[in-house]
């Protein structure tokens, strides 16, 4: 598998995080790559830097943001900026290197329905687009 750093999604973060008023998301501290060569069935993936991580190396709360180019970059636009905020969802309100799972065990309220309806909502709501 190959990364490289990806600027145009770097650009498309820094325009969808204010846009899409996700103000406790510090888009400086997400780092965006394109991966090529990957066996898995991701379309794209946010990796996170646990607290342990961050202590050990003296560091801030950061995020990766990566784009499997195979899946990615044959979706219409639209569609990879519903997985770009997707991936955003996946980022807690407290900033703090950890992620956001698809599904909760909290009597059941948040499921990957909700998540899909959530982006579609922010989707909507953009009178803009971080590709134009």
């Amino acid at each position: 598998m190959k990364w490289t750093i990806a600027p145009d999604i770097t650009n498309r973060i820094n325009f969808l995080v204010p846009a899409l008023r996700l103000s406790y998301i510090r888009a400086n501290q997400i780092h965006s790559f394109r991966s090529s060569g990957s066996s898995s069935r991701a379309t794209a993936r946010i990796w996170s830097l646990p607290t342990i991580w961050q202590q050990a190396l003296h560091t801030e709360p950061s995020y990766c943001l990566e784009v499997i180019s195979e899946r990615f970059d044959k979706l219409k636009l639209d569609d990879q900026e519903r997985v770009l905020i997707h991936e955003l969802l996946h980022i807690p309100k407290t900033f703090s290197g950890a992620l956001v799972p698809h599904r909760s065990h909290f009597h059941g309220r948040r499921t990957y329905k909700h998540y899909h309806d959530t982006v579609e909502s922010l989707f909507r709501s953009l009178t803009a687009k971080s590709y134009n």
